[in-house]
């Protein structure tokens, strides 16, 4: 259902609030560029520290700028059930496509937990949903066998998988029926996932570089393997650098770099030193884009 590029929008701020007017417009340029999706409200988005109005209005912001013409997966995770079941809700009323959830962070649920939370709010919201599995954050692992059973519960479409481990993404796309969409959820991956059968990426880094992005999917998808090769090696010093600090650190900075957004940051979050804003610099140089 969902596949392709879809960009994990950053959420811009000024003086400490959202600023709509640079969000819209990062939305534009994501749309011109060809990506099929945006999500806002991710990690990227630093949802951790958006207030409930906030979250909300970040979603309708998106929902507006998309104008129907791409795919809108909102993020609307939380490791209380109920609060990502009524975010959910939000973003089906907001006319968004479907909705990201973040398996529970810090209470760390069993296998059954996460079967079970997902299930929830699949059967209460009936709107598709992709999960996301990103052990490193949440502190739990959804394994394949989870996956598996989690592909059969309606609405629920797919997942975004960002554990690292190849071997457990093949076992998730074999066991999983066609339909079901497997993302990458780490940008250096989305060429091994797309060989073992994925459908795209849901990427930081196509705040960046958005049509090299979307260039490198379409290029495998269209049997051009050596030009999908080329460009995940043209991209892999950028993946590096977006990722050498807590996203979305770097991002953010490479973007007031590029002058598209302030690079404004919530705490707990700093702003990124100044060795890993030269390598930045570097990256961005040999891509020619600044």
């Amino acid at each position: 259902m969902f596949e392709g590029v879809l960009t994990a929008l950053i959420t811009p701020f000024r003086g400490g609030a959202v600023d709509e007017r640079a969000l819209a417009a990062l939305a534009e340029e994501q749309i011109a560029a060809g990506v099929q999706g945006l999500v806002p409200c991710g990690s990227t988005g630093e949802s951790a520290t958006l207030s409930h109005a906030e979250h909300r209005r970040v979603m309708d912001v998106v929902v507006e700028a998309a104008g129907g013409r791409v795919a809108v997966v909102a993020g609307t995770g939380s490791n209380n059930t109920q609060e990502a079941l009524e975010l959910t809700r939000h973003a089906k009323e907001a006319g968004a496509d479907g909705a990201l959830l973040i398996s529970p962070y810090y209470n760390r649920p069993t296998q059954e937990g996460l079967v079970a939370h997902y299930s929830e709010i699949a059967t209460a919201t009936d709107f598709p949903l992709v999960v996301y599995n990103v052990p490193h954050r949440t502190g739990s692992n959804m394994l394949p066998t989870t996956v598996a059973r989690l592909a059969e519960v309606e609405r629920i479409v797919g997942i975004k998988e960002a554990c690292g481990d190849a071997t457990q993404i093949a076992e998730v796309i074999a066991h999983c029926p066609d339909d079901f969409c497997v993302l990458s959820g780490d940008d250096a991956m989305t060429l091994p996932i797309l060989a073992l059968g994925g459908r795209g990426v849901i990427s930081t880094s196509s705040n960046v570089v958005p049509g090299i992005m979307v260039e490198l999917v379409s290029a495998f998808r269209a049997g051009q393997v050596d030009r999908a090769r080329a460009l995940h090696y043209q991209l892999l010093p950028l993946f590096e650098v977006l990722f050498c600090e807590s996203n979305p650190i770097p991002v953010k900075a490479a973007l007031a770099l590029l002058g598209k957004a302030g690079d404004e940051i919530r705490l707990p979050l700093t702003p990124l030193t100044e060795p890993n804003r030269e390598r930045l610099q570097v990256a961005l140089k040999e891509l020619e884009i600044l």
